[in-house]
């Protein structure tokens, strides 16, 4: 499926840091092969501090459009030119499209969250949930399942900068959706933590723990988990986090970031293009990669 980049071809980014590891260029490429797009999708490492110029550079470079990955949703939601409805209730992006100059953000974490519940038979309305994070993942998360129908949300958060973030979250939600409950802990409070899993019916880890460098570390203690609880992951490198790997030997239902960072970029790839993904094929694709690369080793 190889495609040249001629002087015509757009251009999609990633901005964010660490970016190395992303599996986003990867998806988008097959993808605009696949339907024949001209457009490419490079992955740029861009501190928070750098995000200003980078947004520059989108207008600068007619950048068609980009992702936002972590640690820079929060502080890019505040240098585009307008909001979605959705991403002016969250104060997060992962979105931005250009539409000649003018730049608008939009945020599809929480959908593809959702999503990839919902392909493991898992429907939010009416659940339990305790979501760990209050970063600008978490607070989509936190929302999209809020406005999808969730019972009771327990966000548990570091008392770091980010804390303060969860508790106008808990607003947040509590104005847009006044039937759900919500409630903010320390993450520190372990013994809150343990009994509100036990009352949960799924877990969420929504932070960079779990992540590369970090693979092998995880913010619950196995003792916490059951076998009748639900536990997602928005981590997907390594594809299987110690949380999910933990969850699964108790023969847990689980859903693993591999999947949300597939839904949340099908729904950014139709933002981005106004046409749907190709996800079996891209799908399909992912399983021969996986298989010629068993081979190699």
């Amino acid at each position: 499926m190889e495609k040249r980049i001629s002087g015509t071809t757009g251009l999609f980014t990633l901005l964010g840091s660490p970016v190395g590891h992303s599996g986003s260029p990867a998806m988008f490429n097959f993808s605009f092969q696949k339907q024949g797009l001209d457009y490419a999708y490079l992955a740029f490492d861009v501190k928070k501090d750098q995000m200003p110029q980078a947004i520059d550079a989108l207008k600068l470079l007619k950048v068609r459009g980009s992702n936002v990955t972590m640690p820079c949703k929060t502080i890019a939601a505040s240098l585009v030119d307008d909001l979605s409805p959705a991403a002016k209730i969250i104060g997060a992006i992962n979105v931005i499209v250009n539409d000649n100059g003018k730049l608008t953000g939009h945020i599809t974490d929480g959908i593809g969250f959702v999503r990839n519940l919902k392909e493991k038979g898992v429907d939010i309305a009416s659940k339990k949930l305790v979501i760990i994070g209050s970063g600008g993942a978490a607070t989509a998360i936190e929302v999209q399942c809020a406005l999808n129908g969730a019972k009771e949300i327990a966000i548990f958060s570091r008392q770091d900068e980010f804390y303060q973030n969860a508790v106008n979250t808990k607003e947040k939600i509590e104005k847009a959706t006044p039937k759900v409950k919500v409630n903010v802990y320390p993450l520190d409070e372990q013994a809150k933590l343990q009994e509100k899993i036990s009352q949960a019916d799924i877990l969420a880890n929504a932070t960079v723990v779990g992540m590369k460098p970090m693979d092998g570390k995880s913010l619950v203690d196995k003792k916490f988990l059951r076998s009748d609880l639900v536990v997602a992951d928005t981590v997907y490198n390594p594809l299987k986090t110690k949380l999910i790997k933990d969850a699964e030997s108790l023969g847990c239902i689980t859903a693993p970031g591999k999947g949300m960072l597939l839904w949340q970029g099908a729904a950014a790839y139709k933002l981005f293009t106004g046409k749907e993904m190709p996800v079996k094929e891209y799908q399909a694709y992912e399983q021969e990669q996986a298989k010629e690369t068993v081979k190699e080793n």
